[in-house]
């Protein structure tokens, strides 16, 4: 695990469409800017096509390299980024799936916003953890033996991984902030 932030590695995992515009950017530019090496890896090496409010055209980003072909052994925390129709694909790709076990299974921290959480109830991830998320996949969260709250930001160290999560665009400030606080900051 990082000491700091200036030298924590973290890897944000998406789809080549459909992810919330400001659910990507925002800890990817804000975690960079604050010198943590970030990875931002996509299902294909292709450009990432974000949207605004699940329909409206984003951002197009370019990834650094493709999820099936990085380890969680060389970075400190993952972060899965919302958008109904990212994660609607993310959580049933094997490839997402793993990195996401291991990431837990190696004790290091997972953030996930708005649908991200959606990975993690497709990983068998979530008994035992309380989380937030947006309520449209409360019952998704409660179903795979998660504990679901309405609030801003949680941290849950529940289970031998520390998971944060927050609910929409809107809590971007509280979501990076507990990152950054997790990374060491």
């Amino acid at each position: 695990m990082a000491t700091s932030l200036s030298n924590a590695k973290v890897l944000i995992i998406v789809r080549n469409w459909g992810i919330e515009e400001t659910e990507m950017t925002r800890p990817l530019h804000d975690l960079r800017a604050a010198g943590a090496q970030v990875t931002l890896a996509a299902a294909e090496l292709a450009p990432i096509e974000t949207v605004r409010h699940d329909r409206y055209v984003g951002e197009i980003v370019e990834p650094d390299t493709v999820y099936s072909e990085v380890s969680a052994d060389d970075f400190d925390m993952l972060i899965v980024p919302g958008g109904t129709c990212n994660v609607d694909r993310l959580r049933v790709d094997p490839a997402a799936q793993k990195l996401a076990k291991d990431f837990a299974a190696a004790g290091k921290p997972v953030a996930s916003i708005c649908h991200g959480a959606w990975l993690l109830v497709n990983s068998d991830l979530l008994k035992g953890k309380t989380l937030t998320a947006c309520r449209y996949i409360a019952a998704d969260i409660e179903n795979a033996g998660g504990k679901y709250v309405d609030e801003e930001v949680h941290v849950d160290n529940a289970n031998g991984f520390k998971l944060i999560t927050s609910r929409k665009p809107a809590d971007l400030d509280a979501f990076v902030s507990a990152i950054k606080e997790a990374l060491g900051e």
